[in-house]
């Protein structure tokens, strides 16, 4: 198999692919103790039911898809992760292990951040480490 059809391969591949759930668990270290926060979404409530199906049809008949592209699947992963990353800044400060200002500070950071993360995702621009620091203060 040459490059070219390699290539053509994994796209294929990767335009059929199908995310049924998305998970993101952080965890924030004090001085004081380690606060933790994690998600999970799933789709559309998908459960896999051993079918193996991908398509199924509602009661008017609709054709409906079971799953995410993995475009839907990285902006769904960059907001579940966002909320955990968030939350367990909100555990450190409500223990009195974070400053609020410290903590409000960070969740702006990473909205922005996730923000910039979702906007290249949906541009189809490849991701990079988003230029700002928010560990440096």
């Amino acid at each position: 198999m040459d490059t070219a059809e390699m290539k053509q391969f994994i796209g294929s591949i990767k335009n059929r692919l199908r995310v049924t759930k998305v998970v993101a668990t952080r965890s924030v270290k004090t001085q004081n103790g380690d606060h933790f926060a994690g998600f999970s979404a799933g789709w559309d409530t998908v459960q896999d039911d051993g079918e193996h199906g991908l398509t199924t049809a509602t009661q008017d008949q609709e054709e409906v898809q079971s799953g995410m592209s993995l475009k839907e699947a990285q902006v769904a992963f960059y907001l579940v992760a966002r909320q955990s990353d968030t939350c367990a800044i909100e555990a450190a400060m409500a223990n009195g292990n974070m400053r609020a200002d410290t903590a409000t500070d960070r969740i702006k950071q990473i909205n922005i951040n996730y923000g910039k993360l979702i906007q290249m995702a949906l541009q189809d621009t490849p991701a990079a480490v988003p230029t700002t620091d928010i560990t440096a203060k």
